[in-house]
Order: C-alpha cells, then sequence, then structure tokens
C-alpha cells in the first residue's frame, strides 16, 4: 500500500528468485496471481532474469482493469490499494497498458465466474469480479485459459492448481478448451 508498481517489483522479484537460486535451483518458474503478474512483467521489461523458465498469471490486469478507472477517485481506494492499485487502470497513466508483450514463455489462467455482482457491472463479460478476460491477454502469450472461478480464489482452487502445474512441467495445460496462439518461446 505503499509503494508504486516499479518499486514493488525491484524490491520482490530479485529476492525471490535469489531465495530459489541460493537453494539450488538452476531455473525458475513464476506463479502469480493479479497484480503479481504485473510486478513481473515490470521487472522483466528492463532486467533480463537469469535461469527463468515458464510463467504463470492467474487473473492478471494485462491490460489494466475498468474496476480501478471507475473507484480510484472514491474516499478510501488509495488507501486500501495505495499507488501501485492507482496505476493499474485502462488509461494513459496504465502501467500494465506500457509494459508491452511479454519475453518469456507465458501461460495465463482467467476467471470467468464472479462473488462480487457489482464490480462485475464495471467489466465486460466475461470477468471474474476484478479483471475482464480481455483484459488478461498480452502480447507473445503461449497458453491462455478461462476457468470459472473468481478472482480471489483463482490461487487456491484445486482444479486451477492441476493446470498450474500441468504447464509448469510440460508446457501445455491439461484441459482440452486451452488456447495456444503464437508465442516465440516454442
Amino acid at each position: 500500500r505503499q509503494y508504486p508498481i516499479e518499486e514493488l517489483a525491484k524490491n520482490t522479484i530479485p529476492s525471490g528468485v535469489q531465495t530459489c537460486m541460493s537453494a539450488g535451483a538452476t531455473r525458475v518458474h513464476f506463479v502469480t496471481h493479479s497484480l503479481g503478474g504485473i510486478l513481473l512483467r515490470a521487472y522483466t521489461k528492463h532486467t533480463a532474469l537469469e535461469g527463468m523458465h515458464r510463467a504463470v498469471m492467474l487473473g492478471p490486469p494485462n491490460n489494466g482493469s475498468e474496476v480501478v478507472d471507475s473507484m480510484k477517485e472514491l474516499p478510501g481506494f488509495l488507501w486500501l490499494n495505495g499507488p501501485a492499485g492507482q496505476q493499474l487502470g485502462t488509461g494513459s497513466t496504465s502501467v500494465p497498458g506500457s509494459l508491452g508483450g511479454v519475453d518469456f514463455e507465458l501461460a495465463i489462467i482467467a476467471g470467468t465466474s464472479t462473488i462480487n455482482p457489482i464490480l462485475s457491472t464495471y467489466l465486460p463479460d466475461p470477468d471474474d469480479g476484478k479483471v475482464s478476460v480481455a483484459s488478461t491477454r498480452v502480447g507473445n502469450m503461449c497458453a491462455h485459459l478461462q476457468m470459472a472461478v473468481s478472482h480471489p480464489f483463482l490461487m487456491k482452487d484445486e482444479a486451477v492448481i492441476n493446470e498450474v502445474v500441468s504447464y509448469l512441467l510440460t508446457g501445455r495445460f491439461a484441459s482440452s478448451e486451452a488456447e495456444y496462439p503464437g508465442c516465440s518461446f516454442r
């Protein structure tokens, strides 16, 4: 709640990678949720990650979120979401919108169910209550899968976890519903 995306990325991504490498890892996979995917994209835009292999993003607002556009001026929004939350809109100050396509092997799981029908009214369908499926997509992604899970539960859902593990191990989702747009990492 205190820092912008750029500073959060610089303060979290390298230490996580270093922890893995110190434990003997020779390659590192990333699994991110929501803003975590934007932190990874922001960091890798300017810095190559040695040993990075695959990444799976869960509900990333890769093109920003219309919820932020509609609510960022409300009292308490800045306090609750901090400067990084203010940067997640879809307008000209959107950090996700300024990052461009990815340059690493990336799969995305987008939720299509919501437990927050109020926030969903700000989003194009389908959505997960915080991010629209359309906004999760990003240039050069390798795989995309939609699952009937709400945003806050993506990282705890057993079926989502199984899909993440499948992708990290094989480079493919288990579901026959997955899409595989062209990417330069295959």
